[in-house]
């Protein structure tokens, strides 16, 4: 069969190493597959099936170094992942039998207890076998947190198969960033790294949930599945009719050919390996310093991120020699796998190394300040109707009050004319226009505090090249939030000041468990500031993917989110809010927020800020494409962000509902947090349409004299 497209030289640094217990471990998983009742008679592999894909092969190269007994269970795991994924496609995808599929999944959590003590049910069927056996046999050897961790990874695997389920009954094809957060959940690969750690070393509880950490997880992630997705697309959507495979999603996108969206995906998978590698050399030792690891919690770090290294190079070794795959010129060009064969020569790896190189330089040569002129302003996709606030005007005399009163306009960031014509009353407005005139204020005192500290962290930290004043103010502003009666902090500029009032007004009523969210959602606001600055003074244009994630802990989503669903009370049960189609109304939403922002906000930064950290630069450096061009990929992301929005809400939230069995209470305040978010779409676009802030006008008479920003002085927070 001809090949749909040329695979293309891949980038990958590390040797791959096969461990010596490969044999053991063939027979063992071949003899416990037909223990489970996986081969003849299951109707979905036999024993030739099972010695074609080679899973032992698979585990061999992914984890050279484990011992015979580690490496058996490990290939048992991917036997049984794998025979699951072939399983659910004949009994549920080919189908498309969504209720019989969503009762197999509903089943599965039940023999993961994390007391192995709970008794399970007995198994129906060679999944459920497989599993109850294989969680036996694992997790006593590691900790209650990494049960909890790889259980909901599992869960996630199992049960965003769903997901691919209805895009195959609705013939629909994902946008390029929903579909690379559903395939870190459908692929398998966060799965793949607690069995990293099983294999290596557990990662310290102090740290697994640290940005560090999880960047190294979803960077191995994402190389992962689009490695596999250039491998796998002509037996995944030419045999198996399957839409979710990224090289057929940027095919759709950018409207090219397969052999130029293969091309980008592998370009992807490049850059994701290069964040990995950034993230391993520079924020995982500082993570480790900061929260005091000793020696051997950080050792295991190493290690495991070495299992990582190691399950990438196997990972693609395996690739190249499995029959499950399209492997026909397969090559991996680094300085350790110099390729062979007809036509190929020292020029080809010189190349690939020298494109490597370039891509990485690129990513640091940024020269900022450069002259863009106004930011060209598309026509926005905004199917919902704005409507603004009675209270406007109050609410922006009350908040000139407060600046002044808690010293913003003071401190030489902001003064009168900056807060003018940023007009944040406006956006509050346009935000929530049913609020009372009360919580008008509090919202717009939110934003005016978040925009502040905003501007306030690379103003301020960043003129003066001090990552280590960011970090102590960081740490000092979470003090400003207590949740359960911790000493009050004396506040020592105007940040601390009004965060301090902000929460105390926001929180009087909460319950603990509320204060802690929303701590926890301005944490995230604020150390993604320091991460923005780190990467200003490293001049370092920041990964697509990386940039798109992180962009919404710098514009505050998760504190706008906690805000909106403070207003539906209760009746809105916590596994909604968990669930995949609610993260995904959510994260569209924001996501059209964020990139409209860096549309409109592109000259102002670029040009008068130096900036690194907006989405048509990052765009533009990763595709070397012009501004138009940047802007046009950019602009098509908000339109089908809002496309995804509006879908998930007619398609995905009824069957949800259905699914949890909500009652009318619970769907009617769903519908009411749907308007808010809609509002908050509407109001964002109105707003930025509406200020100074962003127009080349106001931009100019800024920079040229008129009431110049002054030099900021003794802004830094008292120490200690």
């Amino acid at each position: 069969m001809t090949q749909p497209f040329e695979l293309p030289h891949f980038y990958m640094p590390y040797p791959a190493r096969l461990n010596p217990h490969l044999e053991e471990a063939r027979a063992h998983s071949t003899a416990w597959a037909r223990e489970m009742g996986m081969l003849e008679g299951s109707g979905i592999w036999d024993q030739a099936d099972l010695e074609a894909h080679d899973y032992g092969l698979l585990c061999s190269y992914t984890h050279p170094d484990c011992d015979g007994p580690a490496l058996s269970l490990i290939t048992d795991w991917y036997v049984w992942v794998f025979f699951f994924d072939d399983h659910f496609l004949d009994m549920f995808k080919r189908t498309q039998d969504r209720a019989a599929g969503k009762a197999h999944l509903d089943r599965l959590p039940l023999f993961m207890p994390l007391d192995l003590a709970t008794p399970v049910p007995e198994p129906e069927n060679p999944v459920e076998a497989g599993l109850k056996d294989l969680w036996q046999r694992t997790v006593p050897a590691m900790s209650v947190d990494w049960r909890r961790r790889f259980s909901v990874a599992t869960e996630h695997l199992l049960n965003e198969s769903m997901w691919e389920l209805s895009n195959i009954n609705e013939g629909r094809i994902a946008n390029p960033v929903e579909y690379i957060e559903m395939r870190r959940k459908v692929g398998g690969a966060p799965w793949s790294a607690g069995l990293v750690e099983y294999a290596t070393a557990e990662v310290p509880a102090a740290v697994a949930g640290t940005r560090p950490l999880r960047v190294l997880m979803e960077t191995f992630s994402d190389a992962v599945h689009l490695r596999n997705d250039l491998f796998s697309y002509q037996r995944e959507v030419e045999d198996e009719g399957e839409n979710s495979n990224g090289v057929l999603v940027l095919e759709k996108f950018f409207g090219c050919t397969t052999q130029e969206a293969a091309d980008t995906v592998n370009d992807i998978l490049t850059s994701r390996l290069h964040q990995f590698e950034h993230t391993a050399l520079t924020e995982v030792p500082a993570v480790a310093l900061e929260k005091g690891l000793h020696p051997a919690e950080a050792a295991a770090i190493a290690a495991y991120a070495k299992g990582l290294q190691d399950w990438q190079s196997g990972g693609h070794e395996w690739h190249m020699r499995s029959s499950r795959y399209m492997n026909k010129g397969a090559r991996a060009d680094s300085p350790w796998q110099i390729p062979s064969g007809p036509g190929l020569s020292a020029a080809d790896v010189g190349a690939v190394l020298a494109a490597a190189a370039q891509e990485r330089l690129r990513a640091h040569s940024h020269v900022p300040f450069r002259k863009v002129g106004p930011s060209r302003l598309p026509d926005f996709h905004m199917p919902f109707r704005l409507e603004l606030s009675p209270h406007l005007d109050d609410a922006r005399a009350n908040l000139l009050a407060w600046t002044r009163r808690t010293g913003i306009l003071q401190e030489g960031v902001w003064d009168e004319d900056k807060l003018a014509a940023y007009d944040l009353p406006l956006c509050s407005a346009g935000l929530d226009p049913d609020a009372t005139p009360e919580a008008l204020d509090l919202s717009a005192q939110w934003l005016a505090w978040g925009t502040y500290g905003d501007d306030y962290y690379p103003l301020v930290h960043g003129h003066r090249r001090d990552l280590a004043a960011a970090r102590l103010t960081t740490a000092r502003l979470s003090r400003c939030m207590p949740v359960e009666g911790e000493p009050a902090l004396v506040p020592a500029n105007a940040m601390e000041r009004g965060l301090i009032d902000l929460w105390a007004r926001t929180t009087a009523a909460m319950t603990t468990g509320r204060r802690r969210t929303l701590k926890a959602a301005v944490d995230t606001m604020t150390e993604s500031w320091v991460w923005e600055l780190s990467n200003q003074l490293q001049n370092r244009i920041p990964d697509p993917v990386d940039y798109l994630e992180m962009r919404r802990s710098t514009f505050g989503s998760d504190l706008t989110l906690s805000l909106c669903r403070m207003g539906q009370g209760p009746a809105i049960p916590p596994e909604v809010y968990r669930s995949g189609p609610v993260r995904s109304l959510e994260n569209a939403a924001i996501d059209y927020a964020c990139l409209l922002n860096d549309i409109f906000s592109y000259q102002k930064e670029i040009e008068y800020e130096g900036e690194i950290h907006n989405a048509v630069l990052v765009v533009q450096n990763f595709f070397g494409v012009d501004y138009p061009d940047a802007l046009a990929v950019v602009h098509d992301l908000t339109t089908q962000r809002m496309q995804q929005f509006e879908h998930v809400v007619a398609h995905e939230l009824p069957v949800l509902y259905d699914d949890l069995e909500l009652p009318a209470e619970a769907r009617a305040a769903m519908a009411a947090y749907i308007a808010d978010l809609q509002n908050w779409m509407a109001g964002i676009l109105n707003w930025h349409r509406s200020v100074d802030r962003y127009k080349a006008e106001w931009l100019g008479r800024r920079a040229h004299g008129f009431l110049p920003a002054r030099t900021p002085a003794v802004l830094v927070p008292a120490l200690g």
